[in-house]
């Protein structure tokens, strides 16, 4: 039988959305409590609740990008004084390569193969920035440290297995917990590679003006966050390294299915505490906001004259698959979340098109193409990711293909 995968916020096939959906409807029969939490922040304060110990660390990127044109004007200042630590000539700053991983699940497979294949292809390059989003989430740090963590790509999205993302609950405990399954075997994994050495490394890059953001959904306020991991990374408080870590695991705890990340904040000295999901309840990848150089400009900022070129690996297919849909209601509700989470992603996909063909970025795509048709048991198959990892692999050292448009803008998929 040919599977087909589907990217999602962090499943691919929709499944665990149709069980989230069936668990939610069961919750809400009478005796089921909800789960105790510290106050949510009043929606009036929502912009003002900061993290202890990061207090600048993140952005509301859907209201005030103002903070966002703020480090940026920093970091390009920090990259000009590395530059020149370096004994690199003054003038022209180098070309600007940003590097966007979107969500997928197990499909992440696809996005680590590529950039090991690239590292192998000897063409891939530093990149000035790097964003993620649920599996692309847990790729970044890695891929902003650049090839001497490929080891650890490979390892990860070629050995693991369903156990080592997370623990299935009981029917009674899905229905008196806060997810259908425990991702705490997930934390294990992500400390395991994410340590204080590790936060070390992405101190000393970002104070060479490059950006590592990661992007969760504040379920309360219903919002996406984009975070600057950079900035946690270089606080000297001892809560970054499990703010970092939490917020790895946020971006891929997809809502229903995997229990949310409680993340604390205050308000004016008062503590508060946020509910935390998948970054792909928002959008499936991002690159930046689409008036940042616009607005910077407007207000007074000089934008630096330099070539930049952008990278989107979308870990999905994004052709249309055809497929005999059972007359039942979690068959027909899970078809159509599915489409949903698949032209969303192209949604997303054309307006970083749009603001790439504004700006005068190079546009660049990657993706998972019709001609993968690997059977998919169950979510994190190993075999399944050793041969999508394969895939991106192979394609990335004989020299990717990138598509310079979004699907259907000027060709058909596939073609």
């Amino acid at each position: 039988m040919r599977v087909i995968r589907r990217g999602g916020c962090g499943a691919g096939n929709g499944s665990h959305w149709v069980l989230a959906l069936a668990m939610l409807a069961a919750a809400a029969l009478p005796g089921c409590g909800a789960l105790e939490r510290r106050e949510g922040v009043p929606p009036a304060l929502t912009e003002k609740a900061v993290t202890p110990g990061a207090p600048n660390s993140r952005y509301w990127v859907d209201r005030d990008i103002g903070p966002v044109i703020r480090d940026v004007t920093q970091a390009v200042q920090r990259e000009k004084a590395a530059l020149a630590a370096a004994g690199k000539a003054a003038g022209a700053l180098p070309p600007a390569n940003f590097l966007a991983i979107s969500g997928g699940g197990d499909a992440g497979a696809f996005g680590a193969g590529l950039l090991v294949g690239w590292t192998a292809h000897g063409t891939r390059p530093e990149f000035k920035m790097v964003t993620g989003v649920s599996t692309g989430a847990l790729i970044a740090p890695f891929a902003y440290l650049g090839p001497r963590y490929d080891d650890v790509l490979r390892h990860v999205y070629t050995s693991i297995g369903p156990k080592d993302v997370y623990e299935a609950r009981s029917i009674i405990g899905a229905l008196t917990s806060d997810g259908l399954a425990d991702n705490r075997p997930l934390w294990h994994l992500i400390a395991k590679y994410v340590t204080a050495d590790f936060l070390a490394e992405i101190a000393r890059e970002y104070e060479k003006g490059r950006f590592l953001l990661i992007g969760t959904t504040n379920i309360d306020a219903r919002r996406p966050v984009i975070w600057n991991m950079g900035a946690i990374a270089s606080s000297t408080d001892p809560r970054a390294l499990e703010l970092f870590r939490n917020i790895m695991l946020a971006s891929a705890a997809i809502p229903g299915a995997f229990s949310p990340v409680m993340i604390d904040v205050e308000v004016d000295g008062t503590p508060h505490q946020e509910m935390h999901v998948d970054g792909g309840a928002m959008a499936q990848v991002f690159l930046y906001p689409p008036r940042l150089m616009d607005q910077a400009r407007a207000s007074g900022k000089k934008v630096a004259e330099r070539e930049r070129r952008a990278y989107i690996i979308r870990n999905a297919m994004l052709s249309p698959d055809w497929a005999t849909t059972e007359r039942s209601t979690l068959s027909i509700v899970g078809r159509a979340i599915n489409s949903l989470l698949q032209t969303q992603g192209i949604g997303d996909l054309y307006r970083i098109y749009a603001t790439t063909q504004k700006d005068g970025v190079d546009f660049n795509l990657a993706f998972i193409g019709p001609d993968f048709t690997y059977p998919h048991k169950e979510e994190f198959d190993t075999d399944y990711m050793r041969q999508l990892f394969d895939y991106g692999y192979q394609l990335a050292v004989k020299g990717y293909p990138w598509q310079k448009t979004p699907p259907g803008f000027t060709q058909e998929i596939g073609k």
